[in-house]
């Protein structure tokens, strides 16, 4: 099985940028779509966005269209999560997790989870 950790986490003020990775480790992630959800205070864990196994297809949440970007480096063994124009709402504690299967947007098709990093925005 594959070993998730995320990083990257941290305060940044509305407008700004951050950009998360995720490293796994014990099996290579091209073996798997990977996605990033995100859950704040409070809140259920929510579907941000998704990438299938070769990176051809991603998926993307309504409320982060257009500012979040995923990427993947199977070379690297890591997947990215490229955040911009980042708002106080999207402050939450945001997780990588890998699916079997194809790009999902929901929680069960996902297998494996990282610790999560915590994302805080300021206004």
């Amino acid at each position: 099985q594959v070993q998730l950790a995320e990083s990257g986490g941290g305060l940044v003020q509305a407008g700004g940028s951050l950009r998360l990775s995720c490293a796994a480790s014990g099996r290579a992630v091209s073996s798997y779509a990977m996605g990033w959800f995100r859950q704040a205070p409070g809140k259920e864990r929510e579907f941000v966005i998704g990438i299938s196994r070769s990176g051809g297809i991603t998926q993307n949440a309504d409320s982060v269209k257009g500012r979040f970007t995923i990427s993947r480096d199977n070379a690297k063994n890591t997947v990215y999560l490229q955040m911009n124009s980042l708002k106080p709402e999207d402050t939450a504690v945001y997780y990588c997790a890998a699916a079997n299967l194809g790009v999902a947007t929901s929680r069960g098709a996902y297998r494996y989870w990282g610790q999560g990093t915590q994302v805080t925005v300021s206004s």
